[in-house]
């Protein structure tokens, strides 16, 4: 039975401000999901403005093109919207497929949806412990959690898991996954979970369960490759003054957002030109970041570790950032 919100948006008001939408702007929505970000921003175009949206959740896509009884009619029936079965790593190349070369603003909501979390049957939860381990975005594709936890190498379980999750006990829980093979293998969210109880320690049971869901949905979606790939062409794609608004959920995203907007550099490297002046595509604006308040937090659970960051497109043409950075003052 599907819940009364396919996916509630979250921080709605504050990406939709931080976006500055212009009624014959262009747009992306790296993350298209249940579309609550997708219908606000189309509220607020004109006939000549255009939105596009990502995703590669064949759920997501369906409900996009079917509609559903939470959000009314399809999308897809909105001219001024186009929808891009796909990967956002891949955003410029969809993008010059469509004929668009320049866009005036890309919001990305990183993470798993509230509707992919309740899915039983997409093993993301640990809380329904009957699930099959798949944990795969688009489940079309690629390697299940069940499968990987048979085959891998232990060195590489552990790298994944001090990597993706920063889980201490990294080895040791690899070892046991892999002892657990001879014994019928882990198939289900509940095996998985009690086998990761043995090394809580002094941390929260929830939370360092979540951090071995966590690495292992990282690793098998690449999705900190992915983030990394839609960033580097946010600054090729945004034309002077445009907005990239993103929102992270683990300090692992939210670190390379924060290195790109603030320093152009995924590594956190400023650079100066010969001026002294800082080098990078973005100037980043609001301060640190922005939280959802009390009363958001209290009604959508999954806003509370949502960090919104915000960057507007600087005068630097491509180019003359590739330039002078060849000239760079580290």
């Amino acid at each position: 039975m599907d819940r009364p919100f396919y996916h509630q948006p979250v921080l709605l008001d504050a990406c939709l401000d931080a976006l500055q939408i212009r009624s014959d702007g262009v747009y992306v929505d790296c993350t298209f999901g249940g579309g609550g970000h997708s219908r606000a921003i189309l509220g607020r175009l004109g006939p000549k403005g255009r939105l596009f949206g990502i995703d590669q959740d064949p759920d997501a896509l369906n409900r996009a093109r079917l509609g559903s009884p939470e959000y009314g009619a399809a999308l897809t029936e909105d001219p001024r919207f186009t929808l891009i079965d796909g990967n956002f790593s891949q955003m410029e190349r969809f993008l010059q497929w469509q004929g668009v070369s320049s866009v005036h603003g890309i919001l990305a909501d990183l993470g798993v949806s509230s509707h992919q979390l309740d899915e039983e049957q997409r093993g993301f939860a640990f809380r329904h412990e009957s699930s099959p381990l798949d944990m795969r975005m688009d489940h079309r594709s690629g390697v299940t959690a069940e499968e990987w936890l048979k085959t891998t190498e232990q060195s590489e379980m552990a790298e994944v898991f001090y990597r993706y999750g920063e889980i201490r006990q990294a080895r040791s829980l690899a070892l046991d996954l892999v002892k657990a093979r001879s014994e019928g293998g882990i198939k289900t969210t509940g095996q998985l979970k009690a086998l990761a109880m043995k090394y809580v320690g002094q941390e929260k049971p929830s939370r360092f369960v979540a951090k071995v869901f966590q690495a292992i949905r990282i690793h098998l979606n690449r999705e900190l490759d992915s983030l990394c790939a839609m960033l580097e062409q946010s600054a090729r794609l945004l034309a002077e003054g445009g907005r990239l608004v993103v929102m992270s959920y683990h300090s692992l995203e939210d670190r390379l957002v924060k290195n790109y907007i603030n320093h152009g550099s995924l590594e956190g490297q400023a650079r100066k030109d010969l001026y002294g002046h800082p080098l990078r595509p973005f100037d980043p604006i609001r301060g640190r970041f922005v939280t959802a308040d009390v009363e958001e937090s209290a009604q959508n659970p999954r806003s509370r570790s949502a960090r919104l960051r915000v960057g507007v497109r600087n005068d630097l043409t491509w180019k003359q950032w590739q330039e002078r950075l060849t000239q760079a003052v580290l």
